[in-house]
């Protein structure tokens, strides 16, 4: 699902980040630019962790009883709270340049940091009890 935040906040960047050099970049558009990428690629990383935490909580509700079955649902649930809170602090954070062209890049930057946050818990979590 496509979050309106994201789609306002990609109204100011250009057409794609590869036409940037982002070791170089100056003008905000581009800054702009080089952050959604940076967090394209963090939330690629994310959905890859998120796919194998599922994929160990779905193995383990198929070794229980159906009444004592579970685990898969409630990661789906906690997922979306996730993606609803890092949404909103996100555009909270990016308040302090509400407005501004600036606004993506500290928007992005915080989507970038939660979800780096995010892949390192569920990362954590399939390595604890994967075996």
């Amino acid at each position: 699902m496509i979050r309106p935040l994201v789609v306002l906040a990609c109204l100011a960047l250009p057409a794609t980040a590869q036409d940037v050099d982002c070791a170089v970049a100056m003008a905000q558009v581009d800054l702009n630019a080089c952050a959604h990428a940076d967090w394209e690629a963090a939330d690629a990383a994310l959905n890859a962790a998120y796919q194998d935490a599922m994929a160990l909580l779905e193995e383990w509700d198929a070794a229980l009883p159906s009444d004592e079955q579970g685990g898969a649902k409630a990661l789906r649930q906690a997922q979306r709270a996730w993606i609803t809170f890092r949404d909103k602090a996100c555009a909270a954070e990016g308040h302090a340049m509400r407005g501004g062209s600036a606004e993506p890049l500290l928007v992005y930057g915080c989507m970038r940091l939660l979800t780096l946050e995010r892949t390192g818990h569920l990362t954590r979590m399939v390595e604890a009890y994967a075996g």
